[in-house]
């Protein structure tokens, strides 16, 4: 079972992931990624102080299988973890951190700029219907 779910949490968290970093891109996905966007950084932030900066409970699930499955030493990010187990590097993981920041915050912008925008043509289109 721990094997199962071990490879369960990494497909769903590598989905998550670029769900995450590229769910704005699309049409019909774009009200779905907002709210996973926000509710991913405020998992990375507002538990921040009770678990440390960029706190993913999936991460944590993960880790706990990992752990009960003999694997150690773990990184601090499921991505660092993706990034080295990919590449057989041993990334930095501050640079790591602020990359996924960084890809964090530019999938928010993006999130709310489209879903502003089609909000306004929605409007616009009612108007124009009800003209």
């Amino acid at each position: 079972m721990l094997i199962f779910l071990d490879y369960f949490l990494l497909i769903f968290h590598l989905a998550l992931t670029a769900f995450n970093a590229l769910g704005w891109a699309f049409e019909r996905t774009r009200l779905a990624h907002l709210i996973l966007i926000l509710l991913t950084l405020a998992s990375w932030t507002v538990l921040s102080p009770f678990y440390g900066w960029g706190y993913c409970p999936f991460t944590d699930w993960h880790w706990q299988v990992k752990r009960a499955l003999g694997e150690s030493p773990l990184p601090g990010s499921f991505i660092k973890y993706c990034l080295d187990g990919c590449t057989s590097w041993d990334s930095d993981p501050t640079v790591v951190t602020y990359a996924t920041a960084a890809v964090g915050v530019v999938a928010l912008v993006m999130s709310i700029a489209v879903n502003v925008l089609a909000w306004q043509n929605s409007r616009k289109a009612q108007r124009a219907e009800t003209a």
